[in-house]
């Protein structure tokens, strides 16, 4: 096999390439390994075993796979120097094998035999111990067919390691180099508090009180029409004040408002009546007004109430009890969490604690009614409903006429013999974050609004316009800084998206300016079964072979993909607008051989495009699917799985996402990920994050962190990187930071390494190619505690989820953070 350096040298004119020279020499005590990425006339992977003071080589052209059905071919070529262990860099045409070179794996290996006989006899087994090379692989020498360099095989051995391409293609999860991938660094002091909020919600899982400290209460989803019939649902006023809910626990009883705000200190006379009743321990739900003379929820008297410190009139609906007596009721049915309440009330003084009693009608009579009546709205909600802890679908609202709150970005002087401001200048801020101008409001104001309202404005003069550009705004304007919302009644949207016919109701303070988006009523989705999606297929499209079965443990068939897909296809377009997609296809099921493909013949295939070939100039376009039509494209080409990179192809350089997904080791608990999620959150938000959570579909959970367009790939690995390091330094009985099964038994590894350029993560909404098929869903942080497996939808019953579809990350594209702040607390230096 030897040849020492003679060909290698031979090869090359040192004075023109930067590649080493190198000479025989003697390496360390352990033998070394390396893999070069290199992008000569066509991309290939350059393995190489160190032996006798030199490197071995042969050139694999797809690269290693961990399936141990794939056998790999492996092209002997001439050995290279030790020193080349080291060599990354560009090749310059004219040279041999021109091109650029990355080290993409390394790290130690082991021959299982006597290596020299071994290659003698063609079969080569050894370990290899590398950032992503582990376990035993072997080298198996083909007949040669009189070929000038040997044909081997580079196979994975069956071990702990291997994993079906189905599930990883370690070429494709993992392309970046590793030439800068340190070891675990130490923990700096500026990152010590993200330890400390680590542990602290660790210690908090583990002895949690039976009665949260804390509660997010369920929002109700606005819709365009009431529920057909009231047989599942009930309806109850759409009271016009501030949500609240009450937590009772003994003698401390608190009053708190739907962003977490302690308001007991300013709802004196309610939390005496509270006391009075001796209510059991619980959280109790519901909201506050002010009656007029007719008897009808007035908000601007709630407001004046709370202005004058005058809160004696204040009258609180109660209408839910997710926590009673010991008790988390929230998975009974709603009906039967209101019987119990109203119970509890019945001996309530009506002048300030009312059950919100249930109106039993057609509901579009109820409506018809509330309107008349003068009221706000209507809200339905489901009978048989859980409470969740987040906007949902179970409960739905219809509004008598458009309302809603809007942050106030601005103001105009005063015209004539007005004092204070002429109109304010309102928006709602978009799907990415930016406040855009909706139109002024100037009438609903009393002399007393004006003056304490402009006080209130000039305190927040800002000499910086906080609407996006692109709107024009007439008059002369103040800006303010966008604090303040405003509930505002007006007559409709215009084309431009501006509000006519507007009257100021009042200002909200128990709303969150930063969450104030336009609100846009939805219609009201029926809760429906995979089986019922025929007629969603169009014409067009012709499945082949739709009554082949694709996963045996299911029975579900291939037809059964193609609608499913195109049931979820609404939910799933938003996480694959934009970004480059990956397919893995699966033509004989699951258990059989896979395709993971990031390029692919489009003819055939409408819907789905190439991306601009300058995204990836030395390969094949990248794909991308905007559309319907493009997804069903895909699973009718026996697409199973969508993978989505980090970065949409319009700013591809600068990764607008990073991604953590949580994998398990053997004998993990379910409860172990379910700590080793909330423990990453942590983590993540010390940092100055917003992390989301999703299912994968598998056996793990994902943590997607929504980026600022700023960094390039390589800084946004190396804080990712640096971030899991922290959490296996902090907490090394629970994380392992080496992805091999042998590594992390009872232990989890965080994968941070899908932040690299080109890596790829299972889209939401995504099936998964493998038993079950199982898919990928967005769920809530509140949820977590109740989530049973990783897996927990499949094709089968995600008819449970499609109501609440992407609602958990409904604040998604406005949470994109910077990463300079994480950048300062982990010790990196920003690029330069």
């Amino acid at each position: 096999m030897g040849t020492a350096l003679k060909t290698y040298q031979a090869k090359r004119n040192f004075k023109l390439t930067p590649e080493p020279e190198g000479t025989v020499e003697q390496g360390g005590e352990a033998l070394s390994f390396v893999i070069q990425k290199h992008w000569a006339t066509r991309l290939h992977y350059d393995f190489r075993l160190e032996l006798d003071g030199v490197m071995l080589s042969w050139a694999v052209p797809k690269g290693p796979s961990y399936d141990t059905h794939d056998k790999r071919m492996a092209v002997h070529v001439e050995d290279h120097p030790i020193s080349y262990n080291r060599f990354e860099g560009e090749i310059p045409k004219g040279q041999y094998g021109a091109g650029k070179v990355i080290i993409w794996d390394r790290g130690t290996w082991h021959p299982l035999d006597e290596p020299h006989e071994a290659l003698k006899r063609g079969s080569l087994k050894f370990e290899l111990e590398g950032h992503k090379m582990h376990g035993r692989w072997a080298l198996v020498r083909m007949k040669g067919k009189g070929e000038k360099q040997e044909p081997w095989l580079l196979i994975k051995e069956k071990d702990s390691y291997a994993r079906p391409a189905a599930e990883f293609s370690v070429v494709d999860e993992m392309p970046d180099s590793v030439q800068d991938l340190a070891p675990v660094p130490a923990a700096s002091a500026s990152a010590s508090c993200c330890a400390d909020a680590a542990l602290a919600v660790a210690a908090a899982q583990v002895s949690e009180p039976d009665l949260p400290e804390i509660l997010s209460p369920q929002l109700a989803t606005l819709v365009e029409q009431p529920p057909a019939s009231a047989r599942d649902w009930l309806f109850e006023v759409k009271f016009d004040g501030y949500r609240l809910l009450a937590r009772i626990e003994g003698e401390d009883i608190r009053l708190i408002t739907r962003n977490g705000n302690d308001w007991t200190h300013k709802l004196k006379p309610l939390h005496k009546a509270l006391s009075a009743l001796r209510l059991p321990d619980g959280w109790y739900d519901g909201e506050i007004v002010v009656l007029d003379s007719e008897g009808r929820p007035n908000f601007g008297l709630l407001q004046n109430a709370f202005d004058n410190e005058k809160t004696n009139d204040i009258v609180y609906y109660l209408f839910d009890l997710p926590f009673c007596d010991g008790r988390d009721l929230r998975e009974l049915p709603l009906e039967q969490r209101r019987a119990r309440l109203q119970a509890l009330l019945k001996d309530a003084p009506n002048d300030k604690l009312r059950f919100s009693e249930a109106m039993d009608a057609a509901p579009e009579d109820i409506l018809a009614a509330a309107c008349h009546m003068g009221l706000e709205g209507v809200i339905a909600k489901r009978r048989d409903a859980p409470y969740v802890t987040r906007r949902s679908r179970d409960w739905v609202k219809l509004k008598c006429g458009l309302r809603q709150e809007f942050v106030i970005g601005g103001y105009t002087d005063p015209q004539g013999s007005r004092s204070g401001f002429g109109s304010l200048l309102l928006g709602t801020y978009d799907e990415a974050g930016q406040l855009q101008y909706a139109g002024n409001v100037g009438s609903g104001f009393d002399t007393h609004d004006l003056q304490a309202l402009a006080a209130r404005l000039h305190k927040l003069a800002s000499k910086e316009k906080p609407f996006a550009s692109g709107r024009a705004i007439g008059r002369k304007a103040h800006w303010v800084k966008p604090e303040l919302v405003a509930e505002v009644r007006f007559g409709e949207w215009t084309r431009d998206g501006s509000i006519r016919h507007a009257v100021f109701e009042g200002l909200r303070v128990d709303k969150d300016a930063g969450k104030v988006g336009r609100e846009t009523a939805q219609p009201l989705r029926r809760h429906v079964n995979t089986a019922e999606v025929h007629s969603t297929l169009p014409a067009s499209l012709k499945v082949t072979h739709p009554d082949r079965v694709i996963d045996a443990e299911s029975g579900a068939t291939k037809i059964a993909l193609v609608r499913y897909y195109a049931l979820v296809g609404q939910l799933m377009l938003p996480h694959l607008k934009g970004r480059p997609v990956s397919l893995v296809r699966a033509p004989a099921g699951v258990g059989g051989e896979l395709f993971f493909q990031k390029h692919a013949d489009i003819g055939k295939l409408p819907g789905v495009r190439q991306l601009d070939k300058a995204l990836d100039p030395d390969h094949p376009p990248m794909l991308g699917i905007a559309t319907i039509s493009g997804l069903l494209s895909a699973a009718q080409w026996n697409a199973v799985e969508l993978h989505t990179q980090n970065a949409n192809a319009k700013a591809y350089e600068t990764p607008n996402r990073m991604v953590f997904d949580l994998d398990p080791g053997k004998d993990v608990a379910w409860p172990q990920m379910q700590e080793a999620a909330q423990l990453t959150r942590a983590m993540l938000e010390q940092l100055g994050l917003r992390p989301f959570l999703k299912t994968s579909g598998g056996k793990g959970l994902h943590i997607v962190v929504p980026l600022r367009q700023q960094y390039d790939w390589d800084t946004v690995k190396v804080v990712s990187q640096a971030a899991v390091a922290h959490m296996v330094q902090t907490l090394p009985e629970r994380f392992v930071f080496k992805s091999g099964p042998r590594n992390r038994v009872g232990r989890i590894f965080i994968d941070y390494l899908r932040n690299g350029r080109g890596s790829t993560t299972v889209c939401a909404w995504s099936a998964r190619v493998r038993p079950g098929l199982g898919i990928s869903v967005p769920v809530s942080w509140d949820e977590l505690a109740k989530l049973h497996s990783g897996d927990q939808w499949n094709i089968a019953n995600v008819h449970e989820r499609l109501d609440t579809g992407n609602a958990p990350w409904q604040d998604y594209a406005k949470s994109a953070r910077s990463l300079t702040a994480a950048m300062k607390k982990l010790g990196i230096a920003p690029p330069a």
